[in-house]
């Protein structure tokens, strides 16, 4: 990204942080500081500072920013239409529907609905398990102690963080939470159990895989006692672990995923892709969106998805995880426990629990990471990161783990 100073708009840093306290609920943090730009992998704030993004807005920024392909979807399709309501369809729409059919492996089996987020897909998705429980008189719905699916009402009933839930009392009973052992599994399934959700890597949690072979015995189990499968992939899909979904690691078939995030590459928009007879749960009214599908969100995520298909970004996902995997392990500080995680979703474990201090000196330094909880700093890069960037990357983050030496 070339640095450009004539055009920035300088605003002074209290005056913003005031404007936003005065006008923002206080639902988040206080911002870390206000952006202005971005090109490829790089951001500028308004102040003229740049940063190395290794978040990439919380893995949505597939393609970085300002990639050509995507800023040329966008014109072309608010040119023609933005959106249509819902009693309408268009060519966006169902090319869309059809293309995440193909890649998830649901084929013609399968249908699509789509919303304007994660938490629009999980709410979906919570309610074909609620769909199924009712049909089925099956009491529980089952999920992972400190996985994240959103912060709706439906969504944080599911969320395994008690402390995201206690402040609204009992959301929706009949929701049990689970250790992430396949001991637990084990115990913890039975022919009472609806559904379980899950996250392939629980990112909220500091990047952590689920166990080898959980998502394999999670299939069996749920097909042995007539429970619907259901994978949250909000954060680990769209080529993101080196594969179009992280389930697909592990061949299995779900009965049903989310998507969001990386889909729109910065647009809003989420989807519910339903499998084989799960794809019947949902009828004519239970569910939908006023946005959702919208020929803007449908056309710039079709673009996304055959950038990605057509610059082999899902094999250099893999491979630059790997790269970094290494690189990370190379630098050798005693504050760098390991790395977790698959393709470009990495938690470096740290062994002390500095990782919102390192954080704020990354970001100082000029690199933007996220302290997923206090020892865990999460990456996830856009996939489009080469050996500069992660050159670039591994220096930065060396000189800041040095300052906490």
């Amino acid at each position: 990204m070339t640095r450009t100073t004539d055009s920035t708009t300088s605003i002074d840093t209290t005056a913003w942080r005031q404007r936003y306290a005065d006008a923002m609920m206080r639902s988040f943090a206080p911002p870390l500081t206000m952006l202005e730009r971005g090109e490829g992998c790089w951001v500028q704030d308004v102040d003229g500072k740049r940063y190395l993004d290794f978040l990439a807005g919380i893995a949505v920024n597939a393609l970085g920013y300002a990639h050509p392909v995507w800023v040329e979807a966008i014109s072309r399709q608010a040119a023609t239409l933005a959106h249509v309501s819902n009693y309408f369809t268009t060519p966006q729409q169902l090319g869309l529907a059809e293309r995440l059919l193909q890649i998830s492996g649901a084929g013609d089996a399968g249908r699509v609905i789509f919303g304007n987020s994660g938490a629009e897909a999980n709410e979906a998705a919570l309610k074909l398990a609620l769909l199924h429980r009712h049909a089925t008189g099956k009491a529980r719905i089952l999920a992972l102690n400190a996985g994240f699916h959103g912060r709706t009402t439906g969504t944080m009933a599911l969320t395994g963080k008690p402390a995201q839930r206690e402040p609204f009392g009992e959301l929706i009973q009949g929701i049990d939470h689970l250790d992430s052992t396949l001991e637990a599994l084990e115990a913890g399934f039975g022919d009472d159990v609806a559904a379980l959700i899950l996250e392939p890597i629980k990112g909220e949690a500091g990047v952590r895989p689920l166990p080898e072979g959980y998502l394999r015995r999670a299939r069996e189990l749920a097909t042995e006692h007539g429970a619907l499968l259901i994978v949250d992939e909000i954060q680990t899909g769209i080529g993101r672990t080196g594969a179009w979904f992280g389930f697909q690691h592990d061949g299995i078939v779900p009965d049903a995923i989310t998507v969001a995030k990386g889909l729109g590459g910065g647009v809003p928009i989420g989807a519910l892709i339903a499998f084989e007879s799960a794809a019947d749960l949902l009828q004519a009214g239970m569910h939908g969106s006023t946005f959702g599908g919208n020929p803007l969100a449908t056309g710039t995520a079709l673009a996304v998805l055959a950038e990605i298909e057509r610059s082999g970004l899902i094999a250099n996902a893999a491979a630059r995880g790997q790269q970094l995997i290494e690189r990370i392990a190379g630098i050798g500080s005693p504050l760098v426990e390991e790395v977790r995680g698959r393709g470009l979703l990495l938690g470096i474990a740290l062994t002390a629990p500095i990782a919102t201090e390192l954080r704020a000196t990354a970001q100082h330094l000029g690199l933007i990471v996220n302290a997923a909880n206090e020892s865990t700093i999460r990456i996830a890069p856009p996939l489009i990161v080469g050996d500069a960037e992660i050159d670039e990357f591994i220096a930065l983050f060396t000189d800041a783990l040095e300052a906490h030496a």
